[in-house]
Parts: C-alpha cells; structure tokens; sequence
C-alpha cells in the first residue's frame, strides 16, 4: 500500500574587488547548537572547519581572474581611431612582448598537457599582434617555430578544443598568410582543420537556430569576410561589448569603428592595466560560479549573507544588461540547462567530435551522466551533495575560447568545508539512528512481526532531506512517523482483522483510553500506545518551536489517514470497485505522507499559525504532493498488487475503460498525471505574490516530491536493492579526501 515509499594563482593575476560587498561583510550565521556530544578533538577539527570558512568569506570579496594573452593579443590588434598605423592600446601590446614563454608560446604558465590547442591559438594571435605592428622579430620567429612544432595538436583528438576553435584558428592562419607570415605547416593536417571548419560553418548556417547565430558572432575573430558584421553588432550589450568577451568586441572593433566597442575596452584596460582577463566584467561571473559550487557541494548555509549579497547584485546587473553572465553560446549547442533535453538529444551533443574523452570534457560528461541518471525531479539533495563531492575536481583552470585560472572555483577549500560537513552533519545522524532504533524497541514495534522493519530507510529520507544538524527535531519526528506509517500501513494490508481495524480508529478517536481494557489485541495495543505517547512527545516539541500547542493538529492528521485506510480496508472486505476519482480523492491520504511531512513542518523554522495550515494553499501542497505519491506508487506496484486482488489507479482505469484501455495506456496516461500534478506543486512552491505558506515550508513539499520519485524509479521503493549502499553512503559511510572519485551510485531512470 501506500507507506511502501519508505522502502528504500599564477605569475599575472587581475584581481576585482568590490568595495561595497566589503563593506557589508559580516560574520555569517553560526549554526545552532548541535545535538552531537563533542569529542575532544572536534574543537580543533571546528578551528580548522572556521578558519576554512574565512578564507572562503574572502573570495566573495576578492576575484582573481589570470591574464588572457589570446584576449590581450587581439585587443593590442585595433588600431587608434586617428590612425590605423598605430596601435590604439600600445600598453597591450607591450604586454605581449614581455609575455611570451621559455618555449615560444604565449598562454597561462605551466600549460596542462590536454591544452596545446588553446597554447597554439593563444600564441598565434601573439604572432598576429606583433607582425600587425611590426615590431619583436625575434619574439615572432620563436611562436612560429612553436607553432609548426605542435601544429599536429590543431587536429588531435585527444586535445581540449576551446570554444570555437576549428573556426577561430584556422582564420587566424589565413590572416597570418596574409601578414606574409611564412609558416610551415603539414598541408595534410591543414586540410583537415579547413575541412573541419568547413563541416562547422556549413552546419551552423543551415541552422536556423538562435543560438549557432550567436555562437558565429562569438567567434567572429575568426570569421573575416565571412561573416556580416552588423549582425555581430546586434549582440552588442549596453556596456559597449560583445559577449563581455575582449577578444570579440577588439575583433568587431578592427573592422568597423563603434565608440561603445572602444569604451568598453578602455573601461576594462583602466580596471586592469595592460592585459585583459577572458571575460569582463568578471565579478559576477566568478561568484556565480562560487554559488553553484558551494550549493552543489551542500555548504551555502554557511554563507548566506555573502550569497544574498551575489544574487542582489546580480539582479542589479541584470537590470543594467552590463554585469550579466557571459551567456556564452558553446560550438555544440550544448545547453547548459540540460534536465530538459531527452537522454538522446543530450547522448548526441555529448559527441566524440565535440567533447573527446579527457580531464577537461570530462567534467561534462559527469554532468550530463548526473542528469540522465539524477534528473532535478529525483534528485534527493543529500545524494546529489555527496556525489559533486565525490566528482569535485580541484583543478581551478576552466576554458572557454582560451584557458583562464582563478581562485574563485575549483578551490581546496571549497572541498576541505565540504568534506568535513558532509562527515559532521553524518555523524549526528548515525546517532539520530541509534536514538531511532531504540525508539522502536522501547514501543515494542519490533514484536509486530507482519510490519516491516524499515527504520533506517525512514530516517535515511529525513536525513537525506533535512541534513541541517540544527533540525534534529525534524528529522526525528519525520523518520518516527515514517516508521509508524509503515507498520500501520502493514496493519491495515495483512496485519489486522477488521475488528482490530475498527478498534484502532475508535481508540484513537476516544483518545484518553485505558489500553489494558479497551484494546481488543495485542496488537492493537503496542500500536496505539506508541502512536499516543509519540504524538505527545511530538507536540511538547513543538511548543518550543511554535509557542503553541499543535497537538490537536496533527492527531487530525493522524486520524485523517487511519479512516482513509479504513475506507480501503472496507473496499476490500465489500468487494466495493470505487471510481478513479473517488479513489484518488481517499487515496492521496492513505498514501501515507501526511504523518510525515506535516508535522516535520513545525520544525523547520518558521512560524506557522493555525490560518496558515487551514489555508486552500497549505492543502493544495499537501494533495499535489501526495497524489503524485499516490501515482508513482500506484504505477510501480500494479502488476504486485493485482496478483494481490488489490485495487489501485492502474487497474481502476483499465476496469473502468469498459475494454477500451489497456494497462500500458492507463500507465501513459497516469504518469502524464504525475508529470502535471509535479509541475502545479513547483509552481506553488515558487509562487511569490500572494503565498502564505513560508519559502522553507514549501520547500520541504518539493524535496518529499523527490523523495518519492527517486525511490520510485525502478519499483515500489521497498523492493530497490541499490538503495542499501546509498543509505549506507548518507548515514554510515564518512568521506575521506584520500578516496575521493566517482562512485557506483545504483539508482538511474530508465
């Protein structure tokens, strides 16, 4: 029935920072007191976890972004507007003459092995720079020669390829021949790269599609005559640039003037002096990815202030159109928001051709595995926590059309922090458990022998859910109820007789009963004792919270489900067939969930007053939820439970279809309902104006619903063998830094 849920830097460095944010940085929140007795070597590991904190703080106020000598070279290219034979930025220029490598190249210092393409890209656009101007003869002899001794890099497929390159660079050689640069190059790979960018323009102007038009003017640098170039100026931002892209804007600005173009250059020329990051503003752009990365990694409430200070800022910027994110177009169309594209759609964009297996493409190939196999529906927060820990990658090099380094991502620290929370947070649950365990023994639950013995996968979806060692009391009342739905659950499938059905309900309407007397079993007696004590202990905790008692709530709760599964008990014993929709309109409370989510509410935080829960919107999250519970149930578990002569939505729509639906059809159709009635509770939960139920409350509503598609993803949860290592991994297993890499996680969508 339905509680089965339950089963289962570098040398040249700019540095950006932003006074106002300093001004305002305060010392985030502490977390509340932990419910972990602390060993004496916790205070030195807590030092160490603050100390962490700090160095983090700092980064929101400080972003280091290293020097692009591709970006540099291009814009030491434009000429000054009162003569094309001078430069118009000799500072950039001078900046390339004092940069080249030991080696010949121009690039980031101690160039990983994989990035020979970008190597070669950014030092021809050195070359170009020198010859434009005429000027470092000798510096000019030592790139070429670097050039024609790695030019086979320019097709290898085992080499990084940088946005636009198969476009970008080999445009860049036919400027060259017309500098009369003398390179000798393998006319066999020179081919190829043609042949490639050929392949590249040829798809991209047969495409119609938005985004490839962006992604052209994004490379126009290497486009010449090929492009139209008051079409890449219909990409120009309100700060005067291309993109937030030097490179671009110093390309477009070459070929026709625009004061914007040329603003914008002197703009991020007198931010950093006489080199240009790879994208600017960059502020924005690198806290952004600070708080995707702090977010994924589980550690954002440990900076909340420094958080709400970026997103601010950010809808400033927004509104500005100047510090937005680079909204880069990548050469594939790959999509950045990928749960919405089909398994196949992304299988082929994540092709050999445009993303070959190394270290760098391998962080999208782990990202496009992560939403094939954990779509956002079914990612259950903590899982999704411990597996971006798992997959981090501490690396801070990143590369769009050249390679960039800072700080600001792919930092120790980020992983340090997370790691040691990730082991904190888990050593309180493993005592949350234990706590659990003895709970059961102490009501006697463990001698009903037809209920299943699920209190680990209880508490694995509380913790999994609310890991925040300040929600203890949430996390217990969810996994206890959790627990108590279950056995009731079993009791009213093959546990009890009707009579002891029919006794629970009136004990428990009675309430104040002498359980020696009045319980016709014993059954009947352990399971009403432990629900009465644990209700009570429930409500006494709840004052704390709320300054208010709430008992009388949630025994509503309570008896709202047992006379939901009575009704379906009294179905069975009649042989009643109910419609669809009267059985919905039961079945969504017999599901069981409300016992569990409703109560756990009181302790998250907020305060919630008795017009807040008999709100229409408190009930819409509670029935949208829990008929998708229904559903997802009721889809895994029909073929069981029609062996089983139960009654659930599947077979109700074929009985009820007189002939005309089959299984398969009622399955599609269901699972449309599923998908509808998923999308109407996030509607809820991201509803502002006019919402009465507080943010984190309905959050919680939108974290069961992944609860439950998760564990319905293969069957009816209970029954999923790969869920035994993932609740071991969430409560059991702590993470060393030593182990760290991508693990055999069992659960994936079919």
């Amino acid at each position: 029935m339905a509680a089965a849920y339950l089963s289962v830097l570098k040398p040249h460095t700019i540095h950006e920072t932003n006074t106002n944010l300093t001004n305002k940085f305060k010392t985030a929140t502490r977390l509340a007191a932990c419910v972990v007795d602390a060993a004496p070597s916790t205070d030195f590991a807590l030092q160490c976890n603050e100390a962490t904190k700090v160095r983090i703080r700092k980064l929101f106020h400080k972003v280091d972004f290293s020097v692009s000598s591709y970006d540099t070279a291009w814009v030491a290219m434009v000429p000054s507007p009162q003569s094309a034979q001078v430069p118009c930025f000799p500072e950039c220029l001078h900046w390339v003459l004092q940069n080249q490598l030991e080696d010949g190249s121009w690039g980031l210092p101690h160039h990983q092995p994989a990035l020979l393409k970008d190597v070669l890209s950014s030092t021809l656009a050195c070359v170009l720079a020198l010859k434009r101007w005429a000027i470092g003869e000798e510096l000019i002899t030592r790139g070429l020669r670097f050039i024609e001794l790695n030019f086979a890099s320019a097709t290898d497929k085992d080499q990084y390829s940088p946005i636009g390159f198969n476009v970008i660079f080999p445009g860049m050689l036919e400027y060259a021949e017309n500098l009369s640069l003398k390179l000798h190059l393998e006319s066999k790979v020179f081919s190829e790269l043609l042949h490639k960018r050929d392949i590249e323009l040829r798809r991209s102007y047969d495409s119609s599609s938005l985004e490839l038009n962006a992604y052209l003017a994004y490379v126009s640098e290497g486009m010449g005559k090929l492009i139209d170039w008051k079409m890449v100026m219909k990409y120009q931002r309100k700060n005067g640039s291309l993109f937030n892209s030097p490179s671009t804007t110093a390309a477009s600005l070459i070929r026709r003037h625009d004061s914007g173009c040329l603003d914008y250059l002197h703009c991020a020329l007198k931010k950093f002096g006489n080199a240009v990051p790879t994208i600017y503003p960059v502020n924005i752009h690198a806290r952004l990815c600070m708080v995707d990365n702090l977010n994924k990694l589980g550690i954002c409430r440990h900076f909340a202030e420094e958080i709400q200070n970026v997103l601010d800022e950010t809808y400033r910027g927004r509104k500005k159109s100047s510090q937005m994110l680079p909204l880069v177009p990548w050469h594939s169309g790959y999509c950045a928001d990928m749960d919405i594209m089909s398994p196949l759609s992304l299988r082929q964009r994540l092709s050999v051709e445009f993303y070959p297996p190394n270290r760098f493409t391998r962080r999208i190939h782990e990202q496009v595995d992560d939403v094939l196999k954990f779509p956002s529906r079914a990612n259950i927060e903590r899982v999704a926590n411990r597996r971006n820990i798992e997959h981090y990658d501490v690396d801070n090099t990143r590369v769009l059309k050249t390679s960039y380094c800072s700080s600001n991502f792919g930092n120790k620290d980020f992983l340090t922090l997370a790691v040691e929370d990730f082991n904190f947070c888990q050593s309180i649950h493993g005592k949350e458990l234990k706590q659990l365990e003895r709970w059961v023994i102490q009501n006697r639950l463990d001698k009903l022998t037809f209920a299943r013995e699920k209190s680990a996968y209880c508490y694995f979806s509380a913790a999994a859910t609310i890991f925040q060692p300040e929600l203890s009391d949430a996390r217990l009342s969810w996994a206890k109820n959790g627990v108590l739905t279950t056995v009731i659950d079993d009791f009213f499938d093959v546990g009890g007789s009707m009579e002891e059905l029919n006794n629970l309900v009136q004990l428990f309407k009675k309430w104040d009963v002498d359980v020696s007397t009045d319980c016709c079993s014993e059954k009947v007696g352990i399971i009403f004792s432990a629900l009465h004590s644990t209700i009570r202990e429930i409500g006494d905790k709840t004052f704390k919270w709320q300054a208010r008692n709430v008992t009388r709530h949630i025994t509503d709760i309570w008896l709202n489900l047992l006379n939901a599964m009575l009704r379906e008990a009294e179905w069975a014993r009649d042989m009643s067939v109910p419609t669809l929709d009267e059985y919905m309109a039961n079945g969504y409370v017999s599901f069981a969930i409300g016992p569990i989510v409703l109560p756990a509410l009181y302790f998250i935080g907020p305060k919630l007053p008795d017009d807040v829960v008999q709100h229409p919107e408190y009930h819409s999250l509670f029935k949208l939820m829990s008929t998708c519970g229904r559903l997802l149930n009721d889809i895994r578990s029909f073929e069981r439970e029609s062996k089983d002569g139960k009654l659930n939505a599947v077979t109700l729509s074929v009985i009820h279809g007189n002939g005309s639906i089959s299984e398969e059809a009622a399955i599609e159709e269901l699972s449309h309902r599923v998908e509808m009635q998923r999308r109407e509770l996030l509607k809820l939960v991201l509803q502002g104006k006019g919402s009465v139920v507080p943010r984190a409350c309905k959050d919680l509503f939108w974290k069961m619903s992944k609860v439950l598609h998760q564990f319905y993803v293969k069957d009816d949860g209970f029954s999923s063998m790969g869920m035994v290592d993932t609740v071991n991994a969430i409560i059991h297993k702590p993470i060393t830094l030593t182990t760290l890499g991508p693990q055999n996680w069992e659960w994936e969508t079919t």
